[in-house]
């Protein structure tokens, strides 16, 4: 009767040992796909803080401009309405506008500014102009390239031109810093005209670059920009 009992018991094991190990792949594949959709990736993370935001804010939802690539024209933007919270204060509403830039369209592709890119410090000068300052990425993985570079520029300047009127100009920095290009090609030494009506003589288009005073790296102690001589 013992005899018995234990050839069931290990026949027992034996088949639970063969369950284990069929079931047991299939069981991990589940847990690691649960994972994957439990754990948000970087971007959904960004639209997440960023509608966290809007959503705590009293003020009044409105249709806000945001120009990310077009998707008839790989070499043009598109300007797409977008339904957000935003301050009165420009320089709040610049960085609610901005960051949701950041965060991209619906479709990945027609994203003009790279997903891990942040927007690290935004200040308004009494003459109009912006300093928008950018973590290192913007110019580490944007695409190298005219277009590429000119697009990125562009997005930015223009959203800003549709939502915030008080901007003129646009100042671009990379970790407080100043530096030569975007990523090779399109020259940050300059400032970029936002709002065309305020545009020094000769400009013609948003996001054209213009010769004027670049302010420091502290934009509390920079000087108004000047205007080129005729």
């Amino acid at each position: 009767m013992s005899s018995d009992w234990r050839k069931w018991i290990l026949i027992g094991l034996g088949t639970a040992v063969v369950i284990a190990a069929i079931y047991f792949p299939t069981l991990r594949k589940r847990v690691k796909t649960t994972a994957k959709i439990v754990q948000p990736t970087e971007e959904q993370a960004r639209r997440e803080l960023a509608q966290s935001i809007q959503q705590s804010s009293s003020d009044p939802v409105v249709k806000a401009k945001m120009f990310w690539a077009s998707s008839e024209d790989e070499s043009a933007l598109a300007p797409v309405n977008v339904e957000l919270a935003l301050s009165n204060d420009p320089v709040l509403r610049s960085k609610q506008v901005l960051n949701t830039l950041l965060a991209g369209p619906v479709d990945s592709d027609l994203r003009t500014l790279p997903p891990d890119a942040a927007l690290i410090a935004f200040y308004l000068l009494p003459d109009g102009t912006a300093v928008a300052d950018f973590s290192e990425t913007l110019a580490t993985s944007t695409p190298s390239g005219i277009l590429s570079e000119q697009l990125a520029v562009d997005s930015i300047a223009r959203t800003l031109e549709a939502n915030i009127p008080q901007v003129k100009r646009l100042k671009i920095l990379i970790h407080g810093q100043e530096v030569d290009t975007l990523a090779g090609h399109v020259d940050l030494t300059q400032i970029f005209v936002v709002n065309t009506k305020a545009a020094p003589l000769g400009a013609i288009s948003a996001g054209l670059p213009v010769r004027v005073a670049v302010p420091t790296a502290n934009p509390a102690n920079a000087r108004p920009a000047k205007q080129p001589q005729r």
